[in-house]
């Protein structure tokens, strides 16, 4: 081999590690510690957080949109020696402690831990390489109770027990079932947040005392003629959405847009318009209307 093409061999392979090792900084940032303050969202306000009455995370949280975050890695090492690892393909990163496994998204607004799904209301955020959540869910996630205190402005957090993770999820499966099934057949396509109230009206039916009291009764109820479409085109059978089982769970998780909202309707194919006329309209979120 000349010499030149062994120096031409030399450089190919700097390139590859220079290029490697880009990529492992890369990765590696995005969940890094903690964004500095300068670097937190326009409109955005400095928080404090408290743990048993000691603050934690000091300057490195805020409140935007009403909504408080907390940088990923710091909040999940207070509670655990955690193993942090990110999935560059899909913006991911996971955290993992001995009794507890997260999934957090970049731009997700749910999160996933123990195999619950955890509606985060504001989007998870990425601050130039640092993940930022807002905090109830990871609160949850780590079985702590959390209260806002809003004499003081700030979260306090207190320990559910003693183990510092919330239990494995335990959906009951024929309430999963039938939940995901009536989302995705009357709201495929439509926003998460749109998925979701479509989920509460079933609830919300659930819970009245005009309705049946199961999900499945609630879906197929004729009390008063066919009350969900899609058991009468037989859509209702059909393999749920991804989308549709993530909002059932949130759902079921106890989060609700309405627990007054009784009737939903896309008034766009409409071929009735009883619910217009005759109940109160609540609010709109993508093609359908909500009515309590």
């Amino acid at each position: 081999m000349t010499k030149a093409k062994q120096m031409g061999r030399r450089c190919a392979w700097r390139l590859v590690c220079a290029w490697f090792a880009c990529l492992m900084l890369i990765g590696g940032s995005v969940i890094g510690a903690s964004a500095s303050e300068a670097e937190f969202p326009a409109g955005s306000v400095t928080t404090r957080v408290y743990l048993e009455d000691a603050e934690i995370l000091e300057g490195e949280c805020f409140i935007l949109d009403s909504i408080t975050y907390v940088p990923l890695r710091n909040f999940s090492n207070i509670f655990a020696d955690c193993k942090i690892t990110w999935d560059s393909r899909t913006s991911t990163a996971t955290v993992r402690t001995p009794d507890l496994l997260i999934t957090v998204q970049s731009g997700a607004i749910y999160i996933t831990a123990n195999g619950h799904v955890y509606y985060t209301v504001g989007r998870v955020l990425n601050l130039n390489g640092h993940l930022y959540v807002p905090i109830r869910p990871l609160a949850k996630a780590f079985a702590e109770d959390l209260v806002w205190n809003a004499d003081a402005r700030r979260v306090e957090l207190r320990h559910r027990g003693a183990v510092r993770a919330v239990e494995q999820a335990s959906y009951v499966s024929d309430e999963l079932y039938w939940l995901s099934r009536i989302i995705s057949a009357e709201a495929k396509g439509e926003p998460l947040l749109g998925q979701i109230a479509v989920g509460n009206v079933v609830l919300n039916r659930v819970r009245s005392p005009q309705y049946p009291n199961t999900i499945y009764g609630v879906i197929f109820d004729r009390k008063h003629g066919t009350q969900f479409s899609p058991v009468a085109f037989g859509t209702i059978y059909q393999t749920p959405s991804a989308s549709a089982v993530i909002a059932a769970k949130i759902c079921l998780e106890g989060y609700s847009v309405s627990d007054k909202a009784l009737f939903f309707v896309n008034p766009r194919i409409a071929t009735n318009n009883w619910i217009q006329r005759n109940r109160p309209y609540a609010f709109s979120i993508g093609n359908h209307d909500f009515y309590n």
